[in-house]
């Protein structure tokens, strides 16, 4: 695999990544509300968000399972890292849950990649 190969396979990662810091970076009185639906919709962007993130840092890492927990460490990490930046934002605050939410959202999209690509796996030629 070519060098540029390897560092274009972070883009995606690294777009996303661009994109929650854009999100968390806007003053909770901007944000727009979503009536009833506020918290399912707020919670569930936060679930997509981090299962996007864990799925492009695994294909960064080219689907290897070795990197299956790493690729896990890191989203949860981001996770950390961007509730942390969300307490310097006006009106915004830090939220434990919130990582939690993430966290959920990235093993949920692992453990169904890692189940789908297993199954894509061709079968081991029989023995004897």
């Amino acid at each position: 695999m070519r060098a540029i190969d390897r560092y274009l396979r972070w883009l995606p990662a690294g777009v996303m990544m661009a994109a929650v810091f854009v999100f968390s970076s806007i003053p909770s009185k901007e944000m727009p509300n979503f009536g009833l639906w506020d918290l399912l919709v707020k919670k569930g962007g936060h679930m997509t968000g981090y299962a996007l993130l864990a799925l492009f840092i695994w294909f960064a890492l080219r689907w290897d399972r070795r990197w299956l927990w790493l690729t896990f460490f890191l989203t949860v990490l981001y996770a950390g890292s961007d509730e942390f930046h969300q307490s310097f934002v006006r009106g915004r605050h830090a939220s434990l849950v919130d990582v939690g939410i993430d966290s959920i959202g990235a093993l949920i999209a692992l453990c169904i990649a890692f189940f789908v690509r297993k199954r894509k796996e061709p079968l081991a030629p029989p023995v004897g």
